[in-house]
Parts: C-alpha cells; sequence; structure tokens
C-alpha cells in the first residue's frame, strides 16, 4: 500500500516538528531518521500508525537507546507504549498548529 501524498506530509511534519520522538522525550531533537510502522504496512491506516524514529531507537540501538526493533520490551517500558506516543505526536503536533 503506498503512502498518499497527505501521509507522506504528515510523515514530514512528524520528522520536521517533533523529529524521533524518544529522542525529545530524553530531552533533545533529532531530526535524522526514519518512518515505523506500529501496525504494518498493508492495513488500512497503516501509514498514519507511525512515529518518527532515529536509527538508534528504530533498530540500531542498546542499553543507552533501546530501539524498538527488536527490544520492543525495553523500549516501551522507557518511552511508553507506541500507541500512547502516536497519541503524544498528535498532542504536540495539535498544538503547534
Amino acid at each position: 500500500m503506498t503512502p498518499t501524498k497527505a501521509e507522506k506530509a504528515y510523515w514530514t511534519k512528524l520528522a520536521e516538528i517533533i523529529g524521533c520522538i524518544a529522542c525529545r522525550l530524553d530531552g533533545r531533537f533529532n531530526g535524522y531518521g526514519s518512518i515505523h510502522h506500529v501496525d504494518g504496512r498493508t492495513k488500512p491506516g497503516c501509514h498514519m500508525k507511525v512515529l518518527f524514529l532515529c536509527a538508534p531507537h528504530h533498530q540500531t540501538g542498546g542499553k543507552e537507546a533501546p530501539s524498538v526493533h527488536p527490544w520492543v520490551r525495553r523500549f516501551e517500558a522507557r518511552y511508553g507504549t507506541q500507541e500512547s506516543l502516536i497519541l503524544k505526536c498528535q498532542e504536540i503536533l495539535k498544538l503547534k498548529g
């Protein structure tokens, strides 16, 4: 399922306004990263159920930066569930207009 223009625009806002949500929660802005799909890439609405994450928090982290792949439990223990992070991102974007 190819993302729409509107979905890609949402991704851009996540990157430019919020940056990596995990880094933001750690107190810093990091606009370098990629989109993480929380519930697969083929379901209806899947391209809006995403987080923008830097490489360490997405796939290459360790103890200092737990990554959602493959350590989802450690990641969620530190930052909250992925669903709660999606809501947090939506709230931030709403506040920023």
